[in-house]
C-alpha cells in the first residue's frame, strides 16, 4: 500500500514537536489504530445480528448486541486495547480481530494508508480494507 509522503512528514513532524513517538505506549498513532480495529467488529455484528446499534425493531428478536468486552491486541507498534462487541446468543465471531487473536500486524501502515487517502472508518467496516476476505 501506497502512503503519502506529506501525511508521513506531517505526522512525523507532529511527534516532533509534541514530544511523541509514532511506535509504542502513547504514541501518535495509537487513537487511530484504536478506530480502525474497533470499527470493523461494530461492523460484522451489524451485519450478524440484523439491525444497527440502537435501532428499536431489533429488540427481542432472538439475538441482539449484548455489550463489549475488553481485548488487548499487539500490534507492529504496541499494544492496543480494544472493546469488542458481544451478541446475547454467544455466537457472534470477529473476523477482523478473530476470538483469542492476540497478535495483529501490518496494522499501522493499514491505518496511514487509509488516512492518506481520506478513507471513512465506515469503509473500515468492509473486511477486505485490512486484508481479509468477505465471509
Amino acid at each position: 500500500m501506497g502512503v503519502s509522503l506529506q501525511l508521513v512528514a506531517m505526522l512525523v513532524e507532529r511527534a516532533r514537536n509534541d514530544g511523541l513517538q509514532l511506535a509504542g505506549e502513547g504514541r501518535l498513532l495509537q487513537l487511530p489504530t484504536k478506530r480502525v480495529l474497533e470499527s470493523a467488529p461494530e461492523g460484522e455484528i451489524t451485519d450478524h445480528v440484523g439491525c444497527e446499534k440502537h435501532d428499536p425493531g431489533g429488540k427481542n428478536d432472538g439475538n441482539n448486541r449484548n455489550g463489549t468486552g475488553a481485548k488487548t491486541v499487539l500490534t507492529d507498534g504496541g499494544p492496543v486495547e480494544l472493546r469488542v462487541p458481544r451478541d446475547t446468543t454467544g455466537t457472534f465471531e470477529p473476523q477482523i480481530v478473530k476470538m483469542r487473536q492476540r497478535r495483529l500486524t501490518g496494522v499501522d501502515e493499514v491505518v496511514l494508508s487509509l488516512s492518506a487517502k481520506g478513507d471513512h472508518l465506515h469503509r473500515l467496516r468492509r473486511p477486505e480494507v485490512l486484508g481479509q476476505r468477505s465471509p
